[in-house]
């Protein structure tokens, strides 16, 4: 068991948030119902409703409270339902709310620094989990929310470098293979936490990510002093994951040669599956965007090479030819469909063997 503010978290697994529309309630609750923390990612997770197009903004507050609440549903009253949220969105404040107001066991925080996160929340019982792929970046938002807001993290998830999506290190060194490994993040940022846990008189749980950890990778970092692991890319090829059969099948034609690392209109690194589009990109074919949600704070539609809202729903939706397929650095390990119970059965049997 490891305590989460308040609540127990039984099976010590995170399930990644994955947007647009990969992680959603389906798969979150299916997480949960194992006892683990499902994850509903945040980002446009209205893009089904049917006024998506005209009130993008209202869509997505609606859209993320009804997901919210069918993971809490199919929970079945066991695991814990959280909200992955990115820094880097416009409606970041409101979504955050709206987390709170759907009742979420906790908002878990990246693609930038959750510097504000605990003033959006104030007063409201949920946990809240930075993500950072540095000691650095840990120190600096413990120290902030301590002396800001007179709180700490209730848990703390680092994402590595081998970790799919938008990541936290330098694009140089993540083509150079130069990237801090978790093995050193690890220790640096539990010797981070250790005065806040001491002043605060809790423990502060952390989770590491990156690189299809499996139940013996789990073992392994708790024995490290980890509490647990938060995976991703080998739960897209699951029965219960959001993501069309489409999105699926990319997972499992991809290997390890097919995957790249590239630079997102958000402005960070990111790791995908190599596609049309990024060939495309990579030709230096820019796709202007044919509409606007207006949800990322640093995209200027007039300049970005492509709309990663589209590129996103297009791939969500399995359509090679537009779609970007995020995804881990061990996605070629992802090679035949499972259920979501299947794939903990190994975290939990290593669980058991300790």
């Amino acid at each position: 068991m490891v305590q989460i503010r308040k609540k127990q978290l039984a099976l010590p697994v995170i399930q990644g948030g994955m947007g647009v529309g990969v992680s959603l309630g389906g798969l979150a609750g299916a997480v949960a119902a194992c006892g683990g923390m499902g994850c509903v990612s945040a980002a446009h997770a209205g893009y089904r409703e049917p006024d998506f197009r005209q009130n993008p903004q209202e869509a997505d507050l609606r859209g993320l409270k009804q997901e919210i609440e069918k993971a809490r549903r199919l929970s079945n009253g066991h695991g814990l339902v959280a909200v992955n949220l990115m820094v880097a969105m416009k409606q970041y404040a409101s979504l955050a709310q709206a987390a709170v107001e759907a009742g979420a066991d906790a908002i878990i925080s990246g693609a930038g620094l959750p510097l504000e996160l605990p003033g959006l929340v104030k007063g409201a019982d949920i946990a809240l989990s930075p993500i950072v792929s540095s000691a650095r970046a840990a120190k600096l938002i413990l120290k902030t929310w301590d002396k800001r807001y007179g709180v700490t993290a209730d848990f703390l998830v680092i994402e590595g470098c081998k970790a799919g999506g938008h990541l936290g290190f330098k694009e140089d060194d993540l083509l150079g293979g130069t990237a801090q490994p978790l093995e050193d993040i690890l220790p640096q940022v539990l010797a981070e936490l250790a005065p806040y846990q001491e002043k605060y008189g809790r423990n502060i749980p952390v989770f590491v990510a990156g690189g299809g950890l499996t139940g013996e990778d789990m073992a392994r970092f708790r024995g490290m002093g980890a509490a647990g692991v938060q995976i991703a890319t080998r739960l897209i090829a699951t029965e219960e994951c959001d993501a069309s059969q489409g999105y699926k099948d990319a997972i499992l034609r991809a290997r390890a040669e097919d995957v790249r690392i590239i630079h997102s209109p958000v402005g960070m690194p990111g790791r995908a599956i190599y596609s049309p589009l990024i060939a495309r990109m990579e030709a230096g074919q820019r796709q202007a965007p044919q509409w606007c949600a207006g949800c990322i704070k640093t995209c200027d539609p007039a300049q970005t090479p492509y709309c990663i809202t589209h590129a996103l729903i297009r791939a969500v939706e399995g359509d090679w030819e537009e779609g970007l397929f995020f995804c881990g650095a061990e996605v070629g390990q992802v090679n035949e469909m499972s259920t979501v119970a299947q794939v903990l059965a190994e975290y939990q049997a290593a669980l058991a063997q300790r």
